[in-house]
């Protein structure tokens, strides 16, 4: 593992952690509202890395990045952070990446294609994520666990953040036997979470349906269909718009996959991940093939 030190376009500090091999196609992984690149696990972390170059990022505000006092709901910044991970790994429209997002790291993920297209890209992993936010966007539909949070995880009085963020973070490990230490540690980084970053992520409006209809790589939706945090509706209305879209429905599961069931996480997110890297390759010998005739 290395551990990587890039800035973002407002010169915010931003971390990101790498496994695997250099040469490995790239996976990049991107975390949620209120939590870091730790929430993967070590075990997930390890097993992808087997078959790719994986980097974890610490969105702005979350784990090891920096925190700045504004910015959140600049569309435009957290784009800027994505482009400068991606430039740090030599990921390009050569050497593609595919890009995982897990709840609010899909809005971002979306951020990224909307300020610079998707020709760096191989493919996206939208995990229990939303791609939109604000009143009445179909793609940003939260569920009771989420709407139960809102606004007491965002206070700064710690007695009414403990118990809304408590409770939140029971969604993400769902209702699965000998997890409660996996529980705590998540609840942990919540609650390091700076509240003002908190609620600044949910200070903004953005929808991305068209951009959704217009996006061109496969898409693998993968959701629980108990998702007490972002609504499984959300992944049907990702899939409706989508060009090529794969949908994983997870029976029973609520909003952390890979907490429930890491085994087959890493099964459906590397099946994919290759199918789309390796036909991004095709693609690129193809068009290298036309431009030398």
């Amino acid at each position: 593992m290395a551990v990587r030190e890039v800035t973002g376009t407002d010169g915010t500090s931003l971390v990101h952690r790498t496994f695997g091999s250099e040469t490995a196609p790239v996976l990049v992984l991107i975390h949620g509202w209120a939590q870091s690149s730790r929430c993967w696990g070590d075990d997930v972390l390890d097993a992808l890395a087997r078959d790719f170059r994986v980097v974890a990022v610490d969105l702005r505000g979350h784990g090891y990045s920096q925190a700045p006092e504004t910015g959140y709901d600049d569309r435009a910044l957290w784009a800027g952070d994505i482009a400068a991970v991606l430039a740090a790994e030599n990921v390009s429209a050569s050497n593609p990446a595919v890009l995982l997002g897990w709840s609010y790291g899909g809005l971002v993920i979306c951020d990224y294609l909307a300020e610079y297209g998707s020709d760096a890209v191989a493919g996206l992993v939208l995990v229990g994520a939303i791609t939109s936010i604000g009143r009445g966007e179909k793609g940003g539909r939260v569920g009771p666990a989420m709407r139960a949070a809102i606004p007491a995880a965002m206070s700064e009085d710690p007695r009414e953040a403990v118990k809304a963020l408590g409770s939140f973070g029971h969604a993400l490990t769902g209702p699965v036997e000998g997890k409660g230490a996996v529980s705590q540690a998540l609840f942990g980084v919540s609650l390091s979470t700076p509240p003002r970053v908190r609620a600044a992520l949910f200070d903004r409006a953005v929808g991305n349906d068209e951009l959704l209809a217009e996006l061109d790589v496969p898409v693998l939706l993968l959701h629980g269909d108990v998702d007490s945090v972002v609504d499984v509706s959300v992944a049907h209305h990702a899939a409706s718009l989508l060009r090529r879209a794969t949908t994983s429905v997870w029976e029973g599961v609520d909003h952390g996959p890979f907490v429930e069931d890491p085994d087959r996480f890493v099964a459906e997110v590397g099946e994919f991940a290759r199918r789309a890297t390796a036909e991004a390759a095709t693609r690129e010998d193809h068009e290298q093939g036309s431009m030398e005739g």
